[in-house]
Order: C-alpha cells, then structure tokens, then sequence
C-alpha cells in the first residue's frame, strides 16, 4: 500500500464517508471517459440543441443507439465492487455519480444518487410519460433494420461516432407520440433541484467526502467538493491526472480508481471488522 493509500485510509477509517465517482470509474468497465489520459476531445450535444427539432433528435438517437447497443453490456469493475463492499460493510453511508450507466447499482451499491440520470430510461419530452431504453431500442431496431457500424468508435455515455445517420427512423411516443428524450441530465441542462440538495444534505453530514474519477470540470460535481471544504469536511480524491478540485483536497491519489479503491476497501472492511 503506498503511503498515499495509507494516509487516506487512516482518513476514512471509522468515519461517516461519503462518495462522489465520476467517469474514471466506469473506464475499466470499456465506457470512454471525456477528459481522462488519451481521451479524444468531443463536443457533447447540449439539451438546447436536442430539443431544436427532428434533425437534432434524428443525429443523436442514431448514434445512441449503436452506442447504447455496446455500453449495455458494460460489465461492473473492481471499482465499482469495491465501493458496494465499503457500503455493504457500513465503511460507505452513501455515493453521488455523476455516471448514467448504472453500473454501481448493478455492483450492489444501494444509497446511490444518479446526480446526471441514468441512460437506461427514456422521457417523453412532451408528456413525461417514462419508458425503458431496452424497449425503445426494440422499437429502434424494428424500424431500421440492419443500421449501424460495426466499425464506429464507442464515445462516452452511450453515444457513438458515425459519419451518416440520414434516414434513421426516429420512435415517437406511445402515449401521447412526442419525442424522446434519455432521462439524463445533458449539457446545458440543470440538475433537479431536490436530487442537488439530497447530495448536499448527504456531504453535509459526512466526517470526509471520498471522490473517485472525475477530473471535477463540471460544477455540477465540484460544488460538493467546495461545500465540503468550506464545511471543513476532509476530501480524499482518487483520479489519474489533475483535477479542477486539487487545491481543494486533503489526500490527493494521482492513480487507477479500481486498484485504489480495492486496497481502500480492504483496508475499511478489515478494520470495521476488527
């Protein structure tokens, strides 16, 4: 263990911990992260623009369909377990991510706050009615047969890069056919209020904030980390790379969230044990 892992150990060990992950933690599961080491820099599409009409609609579900046809068969990491078994062991009161794909609920994790949504439910845009995404990619595949690239580069949350998507048929709603949405938080777009102040009443209450894979570039995520350190609440932040919350932290760990995080694990689970 090195000393770093140690130090932040010694933090958690006997604590109300709290955790914030981003999407560091889902790269080992083969999601691609925004702005980790080699990521390729991408421009997301923002809520005004989905919501400007068919066109934008038609770009987006033609490339989240072949990217939700990959990323639903992602498979949960060592990260992931090892955060479920911090919970599991009463080491972990509650986790934020900032993450769609639901892979920490699918590992065990039960207080788990979606902050961002999740990609596997769908919104209808104009009556709120809420559907599963496995059966709107049913519907999606009914309508265009044999569509996608077998070739196309897998992007971050469920998307896909495809040079043409002219022609993909768009599934309106059921109830009321208005379009559809994923029901995530896009760019441009604001997080619910009461799900914003459940995080906040969660860090309030928290002896130390355990952030993991988010190079916190966001606010949406960062105001948890500045509220702990105004709080005077310890951070302990687990990322490859540097983050925008550095400045913030009180143990700051420059390597992989999944072997990290297991040795974190082991040390908390061991001493709660104890």
């Amino acid at each position: 263990m090195s000393p770093d892992v140690a130090r932040a150990a010694e933090l958690l060990a006997g604590r109300r911990v709290v955790a914030l992950t981003g999407a560091g933690l889902s790269t080992d599961s083969g999601i691609p992260d925004y702005r980790g080491p080699g990521s390729v820099p991408r421009s997301p599409m923002t809520y005004q623009e989905f919501v400007s009409g068919p066109a934008a609609q038609q770009r987006y579900w033609a490339r989240s369909h072949v990217g939700w046809g990959r990323m639903r068969r992602a498979e949960v990491n060592d990260g992931h377990r090892a955060l479920a078994a911090m919970e599991g062991a009463g080491a972990l009161t509650a986790l934020i991510t900032q993450n769609v794909d639901g892979l920490h609920s699918a590992a065990g994790s039960r207080e788990v706050v979606d902050l961002h949504g999740r990609i596997a439910d769908v919104v209808c845009l104009r009556c709120g009615e809420m559907t599963s995404r496995a059966a709107l990619h049913d519907r999606l595949d009914e309508l265009n047969p044999g569509f996608g690239d077998d070739s196309a580069t897998t992007a971050p949350d469920g998307d896909a890069e495809l040079e043409r998507y002219d022609g993909f048929v768009l599934a309106p709603c059921l109830v009321c056919r208005g379009p559809l949405k994923p029901d995530v938080v896009f760019f441009g777009e604001n997080v619910p209020k009461d799900r914003v102040q459940r995080c906040y009443d969660w860090v309030e209450a928290a002896d130390v904030l355990l952030v993991a894979g988010t190079s916190l570039t966001v606010q949406s995520g960062l105001r948890f980390v500045r509220r702990a350190a105004r709080d005077g609440i310890p951070v302990v932040l687990v990322n490859r790379g540097p983050t925008r919350g550095d400045d913030l932290v009180d143990v700051r760990i420059d390597a992989g969230c999944s072997p990290t995080l297991t040795a974190l694990a082991d040390a908390l689970v061991s001493s709660t044990a104890a």
